[in-house]
């Protein structure tokens, strides 16, 4: 599978101001040789389409793939928000637009299913995928919440970006290759710890991340590095 750097690994380092959005792709192309990134909206200085358009080119220039356009609050928002998210992943070339589903006492499951609802619709208007992220205290942060959405969600724009090793171990992660787009893991975890190996077949990206946020360059290269066992 083709590893990708998801920016939220070093949201210490973009919080102290001490790396840009430009200087994160330019260190995933030169320093760490991944694949692709995972862009999450926090790191965005602004998000005019002047400056989508300029990390869509830079990124090519690189020879990255800009994998996900990464939203924690897209399926909290209005249809108004979840639009306009959609609309940035269009405009940067992200297939994926990535985010978790609220947390479970924010609202009830038929009120998130209403927003999951509008979302795939406006989806589909722009061709994106939205991949849900099983992140704890969500909707969708056990195998059964898993499967729930994909049932009851019912749509070709609807897959998982599923991080196998916060499921409940008595889980069979197998069980949702076909459904699964991205893949995502804890960079700062042993490899044999996060389940990933469930998906050796899988085609498409694995996105390394770091939970607290406390990557640097040197830590996402020795992890690259062991992924790809060199």
């Amino acid at each position: 599978m083709r590893l990708a750097c998801a920016s939220g690994a070093f949201d210490r380092a973009f919080m102290r101001g001490d790396v840009t959005q430009l200087e994160f792709l330019d260190a995933c192309a030169r320093e760490l040789a991944c694949d692709g990134v995972v862009l999450d909206v926090r790191h965005f200085p602004r998000v005019d389409d002047d400056y989508l358009a300029q990390l869509k080119k830079m990124a090519t220039d690189l020879g990255l793939s800009i994998v996900a356009y990464e939203d924690d609050t897209f399926f909290s928002a209005d249809a108004d928000g979840m639009a306009a998210a959609i609309g940035r992943a269009f405009m940067l070339g992200a297939p994926l637009l990535t985010a978790p589903l609220a947390n479970e006492m924010a609202f009830s499951w038929s009120a998130q299913l209403s927003r999951i609802n509008c979302a795939t619709a406006l989806a589909k208007t722009a061709n994106i995928t939205l991949a849900v992220r099983n992140a704890r205290g969500t909707f969708a942060a056990t195998a059964y919440g898993c499967k729930r959405l994909c049932k009851e969600g019912d749509s070709a724009w609807l897959r998982l970006a599923l991080e196998p090793a916060t499921l409940e171990t008595t889980s069979e992660p197998s069980e949702f290759v076909d459904s699964t787009v991205l893949l995502w893991c804890d960079a700062a975890q042993p490899p044999q710890n996060d389940a990933v190996d469930a998906f050796r077949n899988f085609r498409g990206f694995l996105a390394l991340d770091y939970a607290d946020g406390s990557a640097n360059v040197e830590s996402m290269s020795a992890a690259i590095r062991q992924r790809r066992g060199s």
